[in-house]
């Protein structure tokens, strides 16, 4: 099974993500990255964000931010599910 990669721009961090981040980290399923900069200097400034396997999710919130990416996360392990089974099926 492929670990989710959650990623956090250390430039969102005085948005509260690092507290996200730092929970993150603590599940063995998720590859947890800060990078100096992901290149969405807008959002980054704007509201809190991260990468979900390469998809930004964005909120007005930390809390929001968290729970958004708990449905990303959920709905990307869905759809890879149903892409399996329909190679599986060819």
């Amino acid at each position: 099974m492929l670990k989710t990669m959650i990623e956090f721009c250390a430039s969102n961090m005085h948005h509260g993500t690092d507290r996200l981040m730092k929970k993150l980290e603590a599940n063995p399923d998720y590859d947890v990255i800060e990078y100096g900069c992901l290149g969405n200097c807008g959002e980054c400034y704007m509201f809190p964000f991260g990468m979900v396997n390469g998809e930004i999710i964005a909120a007005d919130s930390v809390e929001e931010l968290e729970e958004r990416m708990m449905k990303a996360i959920v709905k990307q392990k869905a759809d890879r599910e149903a892409l399996d089974r329909l190679i599986d099926d060819m």
